[in-house]
């Protein structure tokens, strides 16, 4: 829920602002004319005449930090009635988008009706203003339909545009020390074209099909690096051997740190 300030003075009672409430589940919006001096004790007997009374106590309020909502008389009603208080913050304004987007499209409409004049008299000679109109077009919103194309008509987007950043590399020289995770190697067939096994350069664990399995680096005789392949060890050609070898390599290194 927000207001909608500055509006001509309108009605009887000479109402200038509007609160604006939105339902989040059926999307339907209400707008109820009130003064902007009005204290916390006024809107709420608003919010209970226009909106309690009618759809119930409801589970949570999102609203922004107006000294209204903030207020020492209404977080205590709201927290004798169970209703949860959500506030917006300076980090993420956007938390009441909702009612924002409503607000805007709702105070298009009045100040339509505010921009040449705030009354007109119909056919029949009755005086109008925005306030005696409220009514009207508050339905003429809640009804009217909205034909979306057979690509979107199933969709719904949520995230916030705001939390959307670009994606830039990490740039290795400036962040030596940043943890990174290893890429899975490619599994590829041993094939003769590679050739003899010359020897393992290392070896990595990794998890395939939820199974963990360790790999090796293996470089082929008569072969540059750049054809280096990660191979399971149970395809490595001699296996046996060449891991034996590769271990006892890796223990005289250990021995030599």
């Amino acid at each position: 829920m927000d207001w909608v300030t500055g509006l001509v003075p309108g009605g009887r009672e000479n109402f200038n602002s509007c609160l604006i409430i939105v339902d989040r589940f059926s999307k339907s919006v209400s707008c109820l004319p009130c003064y902007k001096e009005d204290t916390a004790m006024d809107t709420d007997f608003l919010f209970l005449n226009n909106i309690i009374s009618t759809c119930g106590i409801p589970r949570i309020i999102i609203s922004d930090r107006d000294p209204k909502f903030t207020s020492e008389f209404w977080t205590n009603l709201y927290d004798i009635l169970g209703t949860k208080l959500a506030f917006s913050t300076a980090y993420h304004p956007k938390t009441d988008g909702l009612a924002e987007r409503m607000i805007q499209n709702m105070e298009d409409i009045i100040r339509r009706f505010c921009a040449y004049g705030m009354e007109y008299k119909d056919h029949e000679g009755y005086t109008h203003d925005w306030v005696t109109l409220q009514p009207a077009f508050q339905l003429a919103y809640n009804t009217m339909e909205v034909k979306l194309t057979e690509e979107f008509s199933r969709k719904h987007p949520v995230f916030p545009v705001s939390l959307v950043k670009p994606y830039f590399q990490t740039e290795e020289d400036k962040f030596p020390s940043r943890k990174k995770n290893p890429t899975p190697p490619e599994i590829v067939e041993v094939e003769d074209s590679h050739g003899p096994v010359k020897k393992l350069i290392k070896a990595m664990n990794i998890r395939l099909n939820g199974k963990e399995q360790r790999q090796y680096l293996v470089r082929f005789k008569n072969q540059t690096a750049d054809k280096d392949t990660w191979l399971a060890e149970e395809v490595i050609p001699h296996g046996n051997l060449h891991l034996g070898r590769f271990r006892a390599s890796r223990r005289t290194e250990k021995s030599h740190k």
